[in-house]
């Protein structure tokens, strides 16, 4: 008699949805069939079972992520501290979660937990920048599971409030929040890392050159 898997009554992979919206099969997918159904192109999380496709991006967001990521992936590298990574790269949360993060940095020696498909453990810092389409339910969603799983420290940019916070896990493993001081987001994950909050809401185009601000970090 032949077996008929979950799998096997789902669309053939890789699985195309409109930006925004969601997939629920007949019971909550794991990870693992969730990374059987999508592909390096497809940008979602994997929400309790539910696959969610991300939201479309704007221009700003882009802009700064390109910005950020530059200015973390330089600084780190520099300082030989560890890996910074893209939203390509899933966090694997549990059996039934996986987020795709904006950034991530990685500290040196915790490399095992980078796999060929996903992150298997807490990146030690995660950065997420708000666009005006992301669902506010979503984000209160991630930054829990964050926390759960233990990234000692996570950044939000809500580009639409223009509001910058830095979140850190205090002793009893609970989000503690961190407002910048005279202006500036500091890391204590990425030692010396710091960011002038107004760069954050800048127009594409006119952020500061990384090169320039290189020279004030180091």
């Amino acid at each position: 008699m032949e077996t008929t898997t979950l799998l096997d009554t789902l669309p053939a992979a890789p699985l195309r949805l409109p930006e925004g919206s969601v997939f629920c099969a007949e019971r909550p997918l794991t990870v693992e069939e969730f990374y059987e159904l999508v592909d390096e192109d497809t940008s979602a999380d994997l929400v309790q079972g539910v696959i969610v496709m991300a939201s479309p991006a704007s221009m700003q967001h882009e802009a700064l992520f390109a910005f950020l990521m530059h200015l973390l992936r330089e600084y780190v590298e520099r300082r030989g501290l560890g890996v910074v990574l893209g939203s390509r790269l899933l966090v694997r949360i549990d059996l039934y979660n996986a987020r795709e993060p904006d950034l991530m940095f990685i500290a040196a020696g915790r490399e095992e937990i980078i796999r060929e498909q996903e992150i298997a453990g807490a990146p030690d810092l995660i950065m997420e920048i708000i666009s005006p389409w992301d669902r506010a339910r979503e984000m209160i969603a991630k930054q829990a599971q964050y926390e759960q799983l233990g990234v000692r420290e996570y950044w939000r940019i809500d580009l639409p409030k223009r509001e910058a916070t830095v979140w850190r896990l205090g002793p009893g493993g609970r989000y503690v929040r961190s407002q910048p001081e005279e202006g500036v987001l500091r890391s204590e994950v990425v030692a010396g890392f710091w960011v002038r909050e107004e760069w954050l809401w800048r127009e594409p185009g006119k952020y500061p050159a990384v090169q320039a601000v290189m020279e004030g970090l180091l």
